[in-house]
């Protein structure tokens, strides 16, 4: 029996803490381990020459996505998305999934078959094939857990660890969206449960409801990256947000960051939906999260390379100060970077 009085509520410890926690005391047994616990992904190396790469990740209903505005074919493709983004993270390639479910009874086969329908034209997009898995039932809602296996050359995997101060960091894509879709759809939600005669009113905010219901994994920058011949010294996907995300790459590589604000990527309805909810793009960028972007480092010698492409942004750089990680605003103001993403 646990003696609930003197036990530590998980509240207390966030995500990153109960990791922590729960990973202290293992210590891996096989030497062919070249990545564990910690990362967005596992490495173990199977030969010589090439790595294999492993993921996995768990949605839960009414957790991780809601029912009341998610299409079962949105869902299954973002599950795969979702998991396949952590292996992009790792400089690798995503090539097999195995996927368990459990669902409770009010979910009937065509529901189910719909949801795979979308897990299957995902997989058709990034030429992923789906090698097994389990399914099991619940007395509610619906459990998915999806692992990813890939591959990656030997010398060209990338982790958390490896960025060094005056290294570039910088983003794909745009930031902020996936949060607002979010918020957008949950204002719509809400109008709904109280008049359930209205219909939702999304025209003008296609780009990032799709940012929140169909996201994208960054395969291309990936294949940008082997065609300039860059490999980052650290690399992290972007589903908890900007601020954790940074964070993450500034522990594991003992280093800190200057990110400036001007530099941040925000598409305009992500600004103009910021404003009319009265919130902060900034913060929304920094906090969002499930934008699924690629964060990475490069040494600077590889500036020019990328300075000029659209995909990419460079928003800052590592600093030997470990840790400190600052957000700069155009007036020089200095602001220490809180991650207050998923918990």
């Amino acid at each position: 029996m646990f003696d609930n009085a003197s036990n530590t509520n998980l509240d207390s410890l966030g995500e990153f803490g109960l990791i922590k926690k729960l990973t202290a005391l293992h210590v891996p047994k096989n030497p062919n381990i070249v990545v564990g616990i910690g990362d967005d992904a596992a490495i173990f190396a199977p030969s010589p020459n090439r790595l294999q790469v492993v993921s996995t990740d768990l949605m839960i209903e009414g957790i991780n996505f809601d029912m009341a505005y998610t299409p079962l074919k949105h869902l299954g493709y973002k599950a795969i998305v979702a998991n396949i983004s952590d292996i992009y993270a790792m400089n690798a390639i995503p090539q097999y999934v195995t996927v368990s479910i459990a669902a409770s009874s009010k979910y009937t086969l065509e529901a189910l078959e719909e949801f795979y329908r979308g897990l299957y034209i995902a997989c058709e997009k990034y030429n992923i094939d789906i090698i097994g898995g389990d399914t099991s039932t619940l007395t509610v809602g619906l459990v998915i857990s999806i692992t990813v296996i890939g591959e990656v050359e030997h010398d060209k995997h990338v982790s958390r660890k490896g960025c060094k101060p005056n290294d570039l960091l910088c983003v794909s894509g745009d930031l902020g969206g996936a949060y607002l879709g979010l918020q957008l759809m949950e204002r719509e939600k809400r109008i709904f449960l109280e008049n359930p005669a209205m219909q939702p009113d999304l025209q003008g905010y296609d780009y990032i409801v799709e940012r929140q219901l169909k996201p994208e994994a960054r395969k291309d920058i990936i294949e940008l990256l082997a065609e300039l011949n860059i490999i980052p010294t650290s690399m992290i996907d972007i589903s908890d947000g900007l601020a954790s995300e940074v964070k993450h790459l500034a522990f594991e590589s003992n280093v800190g960051f200057d990110i400036y604000e001007e530099k941040l990527p925000v598409d305009t309805q992500t600004l103009q939906l910021a404003s009319e909810f009265n919130l902060d793009a900034t913060m929304c960028a920094l906090n969002g999260g499930e934008d699924f972007e690629l964060l990475f480092t490069v040494p600077q010698s590889e500036f020019e390379k990328i300075k000029n492409n659209m995909d990419i942004s460079i928003i800052g750089h590592a600093t030997e100060q470990p840790n400190v990680c600052n957000l700069i605003t155009p007036s020089g103001n200095v602001f220490d970077i809180k991650a207050q993403g998923w918990k």
